[in-house]
Parts: C-alpha cells; sequence; structure tokens
C-alpha cells in the first residue's frame, strides 16, 4: 500500500513539474516574440524619424511618375479619425501625390467629404466623365471616395446592363449563337454605370485588417498592396519609404 501511495506522488510529481516546464517555456516563447516586435517597433520609428527629418538621402528623390493613381483604404473603425485622414492627405501633397482614391467599406469618409474638401483647399473631386484629362492636371490634388457599395452593386448593374444589350442584340438578330461577354465588354460595362475608374498603382492600408477589404477587385489587378498598420499611429517617414519602395520596383506584367 505504501509502495502504491509512493508512486501515486511520484506521478503527481512529475505531472507538476512538467505542467511548470510547459508553462515556463510558453513565457519565454512569449517574451521572446514579444521583444522581438518591440524591437522591430522602435527600429521602425527610429527609421522613420531619420527618413522625416531628410538624414537618408536615398528618400529624398521620389520618382512619382511611376505613381499616377494611389489609393488609402481605411478600417470602418478608424474612418471616423478624419482628422487624421485630413493630415494623411496633407502629408500626400507635400509629396507631390496628385491623384489619391480613399475608400472604406462603411461609406464613412464619403459623409465625411465636404469636411475633407474643406481643409484641402487645393483639392478637387474626381469626376468620371473626365477621367483621361484629370490624370493629367498636376496643378490639383484629385480625390476620389468610394465605398463597399461601389463593388458589388455596380457589378450588379453592368451584369444587368450586358443583359439587357444581349436581349435587344439576340431579338433583333437573325443569329442565335449566345454571345461571349470579355473582359473589355465588363469595363465598357462598369464605366458605364459610373464605376470604371482608373486602376490605382499603389494601395495603402491602413488598419487591423490586412486585406483590400472590399476595394472594387476589377481596379485592383495589377496594383501593389503595402500594410501600413494604425491610422492613430501613421508616421510621414513610413508614407515616404512605402512610395519610395515601389517606385524602386520593376513591375512585369503578363501578356
Amino acid at each position: 500500500m505504501n509502495i502504491r501511495e509512493e508512486m501515486q506522488k511520484a506521478n503527481r510529481l512529475i505531472a507538476q513539474i512538467g505542467n511548470f516546464g510547459l508553462q515556463l517555456l510558453w513565457f519565454i516563447l512569449h517574451l521572446s516574440v514579444s521583444t522581438w516586435y518591440f524591437l522591430l517597433e522602435i527600429a521602425h520609428v527610429v527609421e522613420s524619424y531619420f527618413i522625416s527629418s531628410g538624414l537618408m538621402k536615398s528618400y529624398k528623390a521620389l520618382n512619382l511618375g511611376k505613381l499616377r493613381y494611389l489609393a488609402i483604404v481605411v478600417g470602418s473603425e478608424e474612418a471616423y479619425q478624419t482628422s487624421k485622414v485630413i493630415e494623411l492627405l496633407q502629408w500626400l501633397e507635400a509629396i507631390g501625390v496628385k491623384h489619391v482614391c480613399l475608400y472604406d467599406m462603411e461609406g464613412v469618409l464619403k459623409r465625411s467629404k465636404e469636411a475633407i474638401l474643406e481643409k484641402m483647399s487645393n483639392t478637387t473631386v474626381f469626376q468620371e466623365a473626365d477621367e483621361n484629362d484629370k490624370l493629367l492636371d498636376q496643378k490639383h490634388m484629385m480625390l476620389e471616395f468610394v465605398s463597399f457599395s461601389d463593388g458589388k452593386e455596380a457589378v450588379a448593374k453592368a451584369a444587368n446592363l450586358l443583359f439587357a444589350k444581349y436581349l435587344t442584340s439576340n431579338n433583333s438578330s437573325e443569329d442565335q449563337e449566345g454571345e461571349i461577354f470579355t473582359e473589355p465588354h465588363m469595363t465598357e460595362a462598369l464605366r458605364a454605370v459610373g464605376s470604371g475608374g482608373p486602376e490605382p498603382d499603389l494601395l495603402l492600408v491602413y488598419g487591423p485588417a490586412r486585406c483590400h477589404q472590399g476595394f472594387p477587385a476589377w481596379r485592383i489587378r495589377y496594383t501593389e498592396i503595402v500594410h501600413m498598420g494604425s491610422l492613430k499611429s501613421m508616421r510621414y517617414g513610413s508614407l515616404i519609404k512605402a512610395i519610395y519602395k515601389f517606385t524602386m520596383v520593376r513591375q512585369n506584367y503578363g501578356k
């Protein structure tokens, strides 16, 4: 009986030691990862300071000719931070970016359009009808406001338009073969319903989600997407770095 009790005590002790060892290993691993990310964040802050201060000369020469159209995706919660959005736009204006698309899923930025334009005196709203002329304008910053409703609803409207054209052409023609719709047909239909818009060269995402959050997919086929972190903790140096890295990359397009 004594031997059995001693064995049970030994097993309990071994189990306790094992649990303690696992907890200690988890604590050390968690501490190591947290320390790594903390040091990485400090490095990013210091680098951002050096870039914004002009101490890193390589970031001074930005080839903005490659950045014809920039898209900014803001998380739904952070889109209510209108002052931060305005500050970001002022940074972009100071850098020399002329064409910007603002997007959030809920349409908060659309509803804040008047407040944003009031603070951005040298800014006008992008007009779809004058798209080609607007992209050549270098005197003003052009702003486009987009939300999730410009995505699925636009596709539905474009599909209905194509279907209506198909019925019309099918009724007026003796040829009964099915018509094949191609990408140019869809692009033309999207423009017809007012949801075409130019394709951004670079898309910067501000918020917790590392995705484009429903930005119209047909407009980002060749777009470079970069996650910038929280809008609240945005940094001027990080913005310059993201644009600089994009302008230094050579993009290869498929046939």
